[in-house]
């Protein structure tokens, strides 16, 4: 009797480490933990790739998610699909793109972006964003209609003394501006299409064209409504946006690895 005791005891202390070893068991086929640690890992990392915030994972979704896919690959096993030509062409892509990742991840591991590098590349965006000696900004409306006839009959009522902002609500073509009585904003002239910037630079402050402007997008009638020396814009603080920094000078050396990988191969 206590031969037996001890026979079970000893069959017992021998499965119970290796039960914990696996989440489950699917139609007699353990799914190793580790087989869900990596799956776990494997969608945090793709969330890491893509920017993202690691996830919260639900460790009992986890479970069955692992379970559905130790079910699918049965199946798929059991209908003879792991041999198959398709199968074996994807499976050799997947593990040459797997590869390829791994590599492009270890080059950003053993080339890591410094915080002076972003710092420099930040105050570069800033210099860049300055505006030059006497650059200028615009404040302007226009009215956009689609033929010449109605743009002059447009100018026609305006220096009869019609409202520029009513006409621009009713017949704007531009939704935009139209619903703000025809108004723009302040912008740099280099924001508007050549043929619309070259004559609002050419207006006074107050002044109106005196013949409809032709452009890709129809007729304008425009306005200008204000001068005012070109300010640059306002960048949001180095610390805000220095993860984006440093992921895209991550790309930049990339892409220069990878080029001269290309260009030290030799190809025949």
């Amino acid at each position: 009797m206590k031969k037996h005791i001890l026979t079970a005891a000893v069959a017992a202390a021998l499965v119970l480490p290796a039960f914990a070893q696996n989440v489950a068991v699917v139609n007699g086929q353990p799914v190793p933990k580790a087989r869900l640690e990596a799956l776990e890992a494997h969608i945090k990392e793709q969330a890491e790739r893509m920017g993202h915030p690691a996830p919260r994972l639900d460790a009992e979704k986890l479970r069955e998610e692992a379970i559905v896919r130790e079910i699918y690959m049965q199946e798929a096993k059991r209908k003879g699909l792991e041999g198959s030509e398709q199968v074996r062409r994807q499976l050799e892509v997947m593990r040459e793109q797997v590869l390829i990742v791994a590599l492009f991840d270890d080059y950003k591991k053993n080339n890591p972006v410094t915080d002076k590098e972003a710092k420099a590349e930040y105050d570069r965006l800033v210099e860049k964003e300055k505006p030059e000696a006497g650059a200028k900004e615009y404040k302007a409306s226009h009215i956009l209609v689609e033929k010449e006839d109605e743009a002059k009959d447009i100018i026609a009522k305006l220096k009869k003394g019609g409202k520029f902002d009513e006409i621009a609500k009713k017949q704007s073509k531009d939704p935009g501006s139209g619903a703000r009585g025809g108004d723009l904003g302040w912008a740099s002239p280099k924001s508007y299409v050549p043929e619309f910037s070259d004559a609002m630079q050419k207006l006074k402050k107050g002044g109106l064209t005196d013949a409809p402007v032709k452009s890709q997008f129809g007729w304008h009638i425009i306005r200008l409504d204000d001068v005012r020396d070109a300010k640059a814009p306002q960048l949001p603080p180095f610390d805000k946006v220095k993860p984006q920094i440093v992921r895209h000078l991550e790309e930049q050396k990339l892409l220069a690895w990878q080029q001269e990988l290309r260009k030290n191969a030799k190809v025949e």
